[in-house]
């Protein structure tokens, strides 16, 4: 038998009953059920799925808004830091004993500013996220830096470089503003020597990254507890203090002492600002407030470099807002020992708000406006 017949003979066996059966749905009470039960099933589709739109809770992330602070508070003892930071470390070392935990940040301080390449041999066998340096000077309130640091020292150099192109054109930019200043009353002339003083600083920090200062001073890390105990026994370091409660950089804030500071974390004194009119504004000299601690503007010898580490060993990849700017006593210069890190550059810095200039009409403004 062809295809063809055998296509026909179903249509003739199986098209007049289904032709017959849709003619009775179409008469009677039949009708009226088959209607009345899609309409019922229907109202049930649609009520079962508003029930189940309401039930259902936007998927937002639970870490909005939250901030984690790690670190040294305005006004905090930093001994008391450092020894609370031993104890967290020492109960986080003797629970992972017990029952392994995971991998934990932390934040390591050093107890001296330190090159790339001393960071090296202090953070081998952890994963590195990113460090934080800054050009110390006595009196003299730099701008802090955060440097993305993977692959230490390489990263930690490359973030330099990037740190010192933007302070070459700071200080350009300051220049010109400077040149820009037209008029020799009070308000003019101070604005001259901030203008003169931050090109100065700006100058000086450029050269210093690019030369890969000893300025680094803390970074952040994650490790087992037993890699972190390690690392807290080495000299160049001053505490490491663990963050179990951190999941999250970007919504973490990192504040590290700076290795001048032994008593509380404070604002510095800025030695090189030019003097207002109710005095200068150095810690030390008249009109300075009481409470800052004595700065000196003069020539102050370089601080020593600790002695170095012989240990050496690989590091690991490793892992946000930056610390405040604290400054000691310029009488106690920190050590600077050599350390390496590495990475990208994020900047976090001390602003220095510039002069007004004078608004009496006689007086001239900046660019040379009249």
């Amino acid at each position: 038998m062809r295809l063809g017949d055998l296509l026909r003979q179903l249509d003739n066996r199986l098209l007049p009953p289904l032709a017959r059966g849709m003619a009775r749905l179409g008469h009677g009470r039949l009708r009226l059920r088959l209607l009345t039960t899609v309409a019922l099933f229907c109202s049930a589709a649609v009520l079962v799925t508003a029930v189940w739109a309401a039930d259902r809770r936007p998927v937002g992330d639970p870490t909005v808004g939250e901030v984690t602070r790690v670190g040294v508070t305005q006004g905090q003892s930093i001994p008391g830091y450092v020894e609370a930071s031993r104890g967290e470390l020492r109960a986080l070392v003797e629970a992972a004993a017990a029952d392994p935990a995971q991998p934990t940040y932390a934040l390591v301080t050093m107890s001296a500013y330190l090159a790339p390449d001393r960071l090296t041999p202090v953070l081998a066998g952890i994963g590195v996220s990113e460090v934080f340096a800054r050009l110390w000077r006595p009196g003299t309130q730099t701008e802090i830096v955060r440097i993305p640091a993977l692959r230490v020292p390489d990263d930690v150099v490359a973030g330099m470089a990037e740190v010192a192109a933007r302070k070459d054109q700071e200080a350009r930019d300051y220049q010109e503003r400077a040149a820009g200043v037209t008029g020799d009353g009070a308000r003019e002339r101070e604005l001259r020597l901030y203008y003169a003083s931050g090109a100065r600083v700006a100058d000086e920090e450029a050269t210093a990254y690019r030369a890969g200062c000893s300025c680094v001073y803390a970074a952040v890390v994650r490790g087992d507890p037993a890699v972190l105990e390690r690392i807290a026994a080495r000299p160049e370091v001053r505490a490491v203090d663990p963050a179990p409660e951190v999941r999250r950089l970007d919504r973490t804030v990192f504040t590290p002492p700076l290795p001048e500071q032994d008593d509380v974390a404070r604002p510095p004194a800025d030695a090189s600002m030019p003097a207002t009119d109710d005095g200068p504004s150095a810690g030390g000299e008249p009109g300075a407030d009481p409470a800052s601690p004595p700065t000196s503007a003069g020539p102050v010898a370089d601080p020593p470099d600790p002695p170095a580490t012989a240990t050496a060993g690989p590091t690991g990849p490793g892992v946000t807002e930056p610390p405040p700017t604290v400054d000691a006593p310029v009488d106690d210069p920190p050590p600077e020992p050599d350390p390496s890190a590495d990475s990208p550059l994020v900047e976090n810095s001390s602003s220095r708000t510039a002069p007004e200039p004078s608004a009496d009409p006689s007086a001239t403004g900046v660019g040379g406006g009249t």
